[in-house]
């Protein structure tokens, strides 16, 4: 990391980014953009499933989605769970057929390479012949892709391991400038699960782990999303304790905790350091946070400061989640890629 960037590292936020757990509900923010839904089209005959994963191309425009499969799980579907959609919707590219049980996360790095996280959170394979044998162990693994779809690497075991192994139920990953791969792990938010961030080198050697389940100072759970701003510091969306943490991501030294952008799933941030907060549970999947209002935050990634609100389109039962992971063009239009409504919305600024 340059110089430059590791003075900004020790630059303390102002004051009037600091906040606390009993930070008011920020739910009126203006909402400038207008929802499009249907604007990525599926071959015919194929319907959406979950999706908490989107990223956008090199390009600038188009956009990748790894969805479940038109389910919520791909465990026991062929279909290929990688897509591709030009900037008018069209798809273009799919891939991973039969190698991604439950899709989460999703990264496109420097190079264009496409690293799917598979955690494996919506249950485990069951062979569809009670008399089979059991399947081989899958899941719990990041696949990184070439733009074409070739396997270029994986982390983690087939089949998840804990502690000294990885991953289990892992959340997300993204690539630092230097090559180095940072990853999420843990989905659970029961004492005692696993809740961490590890990092490996370019290479897949693992080189440091950070974290525990827990509540307090350098504890996480459910280690949800994760972004690096201008500057290089790391973000984490330390959902199941309703903040974000704002670390150096050498040491993991904590620069600052931000609870105004409240139960966060899904984390972007862009070049202009301008952060988009996907909060997918208040109010319903969390009801003790009932205060807050789900939907799409955003606001500034240097202050702090919330300045939009794009909330829910479909606030009430049934539907049990709004956008989930989010994802920004160059152009600045929004993706919202949604579990409870299995969709990808697109929002553009009215």
């Amino acid at each position: 990391m340059r110089t430059t960037a590791l003075l900004l590292l020790a630059t303390a936020l102002p004051l009037s980014a600091q906040t606390g757990p009993a930070t008011p509900p920020v739910n009126d923010r203006p909402n400038p953009y207008t929802t499009v839904e249907g604007w990525a089209k599926l071959p015919n005959g194929r319907t959406w499933g979950s999706t908490s994963a989107v990223a956008i191309d090199n390009d600038g425009k188009s956009v990748w989605v790894a969805e479940r499969c038109g389910a919520n799980s791909c465990a026991q579907s062929s279909l290929p769970s990688v897509l591709k959609f030009d900037a008018n919707g069209n798809l273009v590219k799919s891939f991973g057929g039969g190698m991604i049980m439950s899709p989460h996360g999703i990264h496109v790095d420097r190079d264009n390479n496409i690293w799917v996280v598979d955690c494996s959170c919506t249950g485990g394979v069951a062979p569809i012949d009670p008399n089979a044998p059991p399947p081989p162990p899958r899941g719990h693994q990041i696949v990184k892709f070439s733009p074409d779809g070739k396997v270029l690497m994986t982390l983690g075991k087939a089949g998840g391991g804990r502690d000294t192994a990885f991953f289990w139920q892992p959340n997300a990953v993204i690539t630092a400038a230097n090559g180095d791969i940072y990853v999420a792990e843990g989905h659970s938010s029961r004492a005692g699960a696993t809740a961490r961030v590890l990092v490996f080198d370019r290479n897949g050697t693992l080189k440091k782990t950070w974290g525990s389940w827990g509540k307090g100072d350098g504890q996480l759970d459910q280690p949800h999303a994760l972004a690096f701003d201008s500057r290089g510091r790391l973000f984490i969306a330390d959902r199941g304790n309703d903040r974000l943490l704002i670390v150096n991501p050498s040491t993991f030294e904590v620069l600052d905790t931000w609870y105004q952008f409240s139960r966060i799933s899904g984390l972007w941030i862009d070049k202009n350091d301008v952060l988009y907060a996907a909060d997918s549970e208040s109010g319903s999947v969390n009801p003790p946070h009932g205060a807050w209002k789900r939907g799409i935050r955003i606001g500034s990634a240097r202050t702090g400061q919330v300045t939009a609100f794009i909330p829910d389109p479909a606030p009430n039962p049934p539907s049990t989640s709004s956008a989930e992971g989010v994802a920004v063009d160059a152009a600045g239009n929004i993706y919202g890629a949604e579990v409870g409504d299995r969709a990808l919305k697109r929002y553009v600024k009215k």
